[in-house]
Order: structure tokens, then C-alpha cells, then sequence
């Protein structure tokens, strides 16, 4: 596929997991089931020459794996090239920019683990690939006969299986215990009712914890704040719809949770680095940034 016609086509995977170019499964808002792993899409391109896709901060995990040399993820921190030499694992709510456009050969996946990292893992994490994770790649690329498209089955199991390797790796530092399942409850309530106005009180209720109980324990599994996770999410959302609409700030602030502009601008940019207006100035309206007339 060419330069212009896969940057069309591909909408990157921010709130939504499906880019437009990569095998589909299950859709976001599950919870992973017994094996821990919920995956949502997996991808290959054996010429991606197009992965420009600023300010990601997507509520999924995600792994990266390039054939060749070409493209490199940015962080707040630190920039990282994207190689043969490494598979990279982005977890959930890490702020990052996407950026390449050399032909490269392209492994992707995006998707759930019911697990919490223990604070002191460094994110992201970069991982040696093994001699089977490394067979696990090219058996995968196998099973893509177009973009998006392949052997579905085959890819499926494939995926997992690389993911349950990857995930198992002893270099990963997991919690040692399960969040309790209130926190699960407050967690995808904040997901999904983010536009409206949560306090603390009422989530914590929902947590069935006390206010206190609940901070401690949010923070404990999460490595945040309840307000500053609440907050990473409205500022996501936002984020698309000012690259995708012409809402007006006041609009966008209302359908995300923010009471006025003056507040979404204050914390979008708290959060990100950038103000909401340079933001849309800069990425609003771009063809590779917006979504496609048709789903793939």
C-alpha cells in the first residue's frame, strides 16, 4: 500500500483500539477472562511507511516489534527506536508520540491484561525477543494476506500465544496481588460515564470503599490518583475530538466531563504539554489523523 493511500486508511488506535488496518477482535469496554489477556486487534504491514500519531494515551496495552529500523516512539521523557533488537510492551494510560515514515516491516497488537505493573517497572518496556517469540512473528506475518485481513483463526491464537510469552517474561515486575473488585467497578464506571461529574465520594461508594480506603487503594494499583486517572481520560477524549470535529472548546469541555474551557484548557495542558487550541491548530483536519469515510 502507498505512502498516501495507508495514512487515509489508518486512524491509529487511540480511544478506539481498531486502526483500520489491522485484524479486529474483541472490542474495547471487556474485561479480560481467565487467561488475562483480552486482545483487540493485532496487525502486521510488511511496508508501513506511514505512523505518525501524536499525543496517544489509550486506555489498552500495546506491543511493537519492527523488522528493520525506521520508526521510534517519544515519550515525555525519553525517545526510543523502534528495531529487530527489541519488542516493545506501552501499557495502559502512558502518554507517547508515534513517529516514522520508513518503509518498514510492522508488528502490532493492541489489548487488555487483567494484571497491574508494580510501581518500580520502567515504562516502556523494551524486551530481547526470544527464539520463540521471534518464530511467533514470522508464523504471524504469514497469516496476513492483505492489510487487515488473513487467516483470522490462525492469527488469533498466534497473537495470544506471543503475548502470553512476552507477558510471562521474568524481566516484567508485576503487583503481587489482585485489585479487588470494587476498584474494577469504579474503574470502568470512570471509562464510561467520564462526561459526567464523579466525585470521589460517589466512586468510592461504588469501590464499596470509604473515601480514604479508596484513594489509598487506587493509587496502590494504579500508580495515580483517582482525579489525575479521571482527568487522563477526559483529557483523551478531548484530545479526539478536537482533532476530529469542529466542536467548539465550550462543546468539547461539556460531552468530557470539564465545567468550562477555561478548566479543560488548564488540565489538557497539565496533562499533555500542549494547550487545546495549538493542539487542534497543529494535528485538527489532517488527512492522516482523521477517520476514514468507511470502516475497513
Amino acid at each position: 500500500m502507498s505512502y498516501s493511500a495507508l495514512r487515509r486508511r489508518n486512524r491509529g488506535a487511540y480511544t478506539n483500539p481498531f486502526s483500520g488496518v489491522g485484524m479486529e477482535f474483541f472490542p474495547p469496554g471487556l474485561l479480560p477472562d481467565t487467561s488475562g489477556v483480552l486482545l483487540h486487534e493485532a496487525g502486521f504491514l510488511p511496508r508501513n511507511d506511514w505512523w505518525v500519531f501524536p499525543n496517544t494515551l489509550s486506555p489498552f496495552w500495546r506491543l511493537y516489534h519492527n523488522g528493520r529500523p525506521g520508526h521510534k516512539l517519544v515519550f515525555p521523557d525519553a525517545e526510543y527506536e523502534l528495531t529487530p533488537a527489541h519488542v516493545v510492551l506501552i501499557p495502559d494510560h502512558c502518554l507517547f508520540h508515534s513517529l516514522g515514515r520508513g518503509p518498514v516491516p510492522h508488528w502490532w497488537m493492541a489489548f487488555q491484561v487483567a494484571r497491574r505493573l508494580a510501581a518500580d517497572q520502567a515504562v516502556p518496556i523494551l524486551l530481547t525477543p526470544s527464539a520463540v517469540e521471534r518464530a511467533l512473528l514470522r508464523e504471524l506475518a504469514r497469516q496476513f494476506t492483505g492489510i487487515g485481513v488473513g487467516h483470522r483463526e490462525r492469527a488469533f491464537h498466534l497473537t495470544l500465544a506471543l503475548l502470553h510469552e512476552v507477558l510471562s517474561r521474568p524481566e516484567i515486575h508485576w503487583q503481587a496481588r489482585t485489585p479487588p473488585a470494587g476498584l474494577e467497578r469504579a474503574l470502568q464506571r470512570m471509562q464510561r460515564e467520564h462526561a459526567q461529574p464523579l466525585g470521589m465520594t460517589d466512586l468510592a461508594r461504588t469501590a464499596g470503599l470509604s473515601v480514604r480506603g479508596f484513594h489509598r487503594v487506587f493509587k496502590d494499583f494504579q500508580g495515580v490518583t483517582p482525579n489525575l486517572f479521571l482527568a487522563q481520560v477526559r483529557v483523551r477524549e478531548a484530545a479526539q475530538l478536537l482533532v476530529h470535529t469542529t466542536d467548539s472548546l465550550e462543546q468539547i469541555a461539556d460531552r468530557t466531563g470539564f465545567p468550562n474551557r477555561h478548566y479543560l484548557t488548564r488540565v489538557f495542558k497539565k496533562v499533555t504539554g500542549d494547550s487545546p487550541a495549538h493542539y487542534r491548530r497543529t494535528h485538527g483536519g489532517r488527512p492522516e489523523l482523521s477517520p476514514p469515510s468507511e470502516a475497513p
